[in-house]
Protein backbone atom coordinates (compact mmCIF):
# COMPACT_ATOMS: atom_id res chain seq x y z
CA UNK A 1 0.00 0.00 0.00
CA UNK A 2 3.06 2.44 0.66
CA UNK A 3 4.31 1.58 -2.42
CA UNK A 4 1.57 2.21 -4.34
CA UNK A 5 0.86 5.84 -2.44
CA UNK A 6 4.52 6.99 -2.98
CA UNK A 7 4.44 5.99 -6.93
CA UNK A 8 0.87 8.35 -7.32
CA UNK A 9 2.57 10.92 -5.32
CA UNK A 10 5.92 11.08 -7.50
CA UNK A 11 3.59 10.44 -10.75
CA UNK A 12 1.71 14.18 -9.92
CA UNK A 13 4.94 15.64 -8.89
CA UNK A 14 6.85 14.76 -11.79
CA UNK A 15 3.24 16.04 -13.78
CA UNK A 16 3.36 18.99 -11.82
CA UNK A 17 6.81 19.56 -12.66
CA UNK A 18 6.60 19.11 -16.48
CA UNK A 19 3.49 21.22 -16.37
CA UNK A 20 5.03 23.93 -14.55
CA UNK A 21 8.09 24.45 -16.62
CA UNK A 22 6.21 22.83 -19.64
CA UNK A 23 7.10 26.36 -22.22
CA UNK A 24 11.11 26.10 -20.23
CA UNK A 25 11.40 22.67 -21.08
CA UNK A 26 10.13 22.79 -24.79
CA UNK A 27 12.61 25.69 -25.66
CA UNK A 28 15.74 23.77 -24.10
CA UNK A 29 14.02 20.60 -26.64
CA UNK A 30 13.88 22.58 -29.55
CA UNK A 31 17.10 24.47 -28.96
CA UNK A 32 18.78 21.63 -30.08
CA UNK A 33 18.93 21.81 -33.52
CA UNK A 34 17.98 18.06 -34.77
CA UNK A 35 15.57 17.48 -32.44
CA UNK A 36 13.79 20.90 -33.94
CA UNK A 37 14.31 19.39 -37.08
CA UNK A 38 12.50 16.26 -36.54
CA UNK A 39 9.60 18.31 -34.25
CA UNK A 40 9.28 20.55 -37.57
CA UNK A 41 9.57 17.71 -40.14
CA UNK A 42 6.69 15.78 -38.33
CA UNK A 43 3.95 18.46 -37.91
CA UNK A 44 4.66 19.65 -41.44
CA UNK A 45 4.19 16.00 -42.51
CA UNK A 46 0.33 17.00 -41.45
CA UNK A 47 -1.46 18.02 -44.57
CA UNK A 48 -4.04 20.44 -43.10
CA UNK A 49 -1.31 22.34 -40.56
CA UNK A 50 1.27 22.37 -43.89
CA UNK A 51 -1.37 24.26 -46.18
CA UNK A 52 -2.02 26.60 -43.39
CA UNK A 53 1.23 27.46 -42.65
CA UNK A 54 2.27 27.99 -45.77
CA UNK A 55 -0.87 30.09 -46.72
CA UNK A 56 -0.19 32.27 -43.29
CA UNK A 57 3.32 32.63 -44.60
CA UNK A 58 3.49 33.24 -48.26
CA UNK A 59 -0.47 34.59 -48.41
CA UNK A 60 -3.03 32.83 -50.65
CA UNK A 61 -6.96 32.44 -50.60
CA UNK A 62 -8.57 32.65 -47.83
Amino acid sequence: MSRMLTSIFMIGTVGYVIFKFRYRLLNIFLGTGWIRRIAIGSVMGIPGIKRRMLQSVFGGPS
